[in-house]
C-alpha cells in the first residue's frame, strides 16, 4: 500500500494504491493522524488505486470519519473499484461515508 498526500485548497487528497488490509492499515493510519494533527480537517480519500479493502481498512474509515466528524470536518470517499464498492455497501458503510464517484465530484460537496 502506497499514499500520495497532495493539498489542494483547504483540502487534503490522498491518493491509495494497493491493498488496504490488516498489515497496511496502521500505515495509512498514521498518515491521516499526522494529517488531523497538523489541523487539516478536509479529507478526501481517493481509492482509485486500491484494489482490495478489508474490515481493518473499513474501521480506519470510520475511525478517522468520527474523529473529523467532532473536530468539524469531514471524510468523503472517492473513486472506489466495483468489488471495493461491493465491499462498502455489504458492510453499510455507504451509508456511514459520504462516497462520490471522482474528485471532483467530491470537492464539489466539501
Amino acid at each position: 500500500m502506497e499514499a500520495q498526500v497532495e493539498e489542494k485548497g483547504d483540502v487534503i487528497v490522498v491518493r491509495v494504491e494497493g491493498r488496504l488490509d490488516a498489515a497496511s492499515s496502521p500505515q495509512l493510519e498514521k498518515q491521516i493522524n499526522s494529517i488531523i494533527e497538523a489541523g487539516h480537517f478536509k479529507l478526501l480519500l481517493n481509492f482509485s488505486g486500491v484494489d482490495y479493502l478489508s474490515s481493518a481498512g473499513m474501521r480506519l474509515m470510520l475511525s478517522a470519519s468520527k474523529k473529523l466528524k467532532s473536530l468539524e470536518g469531514r471524510l468523503i470517499a472517492c473513486s472506489l473499484n466495483e468489488e471495493v464498492m461491493d465491499v462498502i455497501k455489504m458492510a453499510g458503510f455507504n451509508q456511514v461515508i459520504e462516497i462520490y464517484p471522482n474528485e471532483e465530484e467530491s470537492f464539489a460537496h466539501m
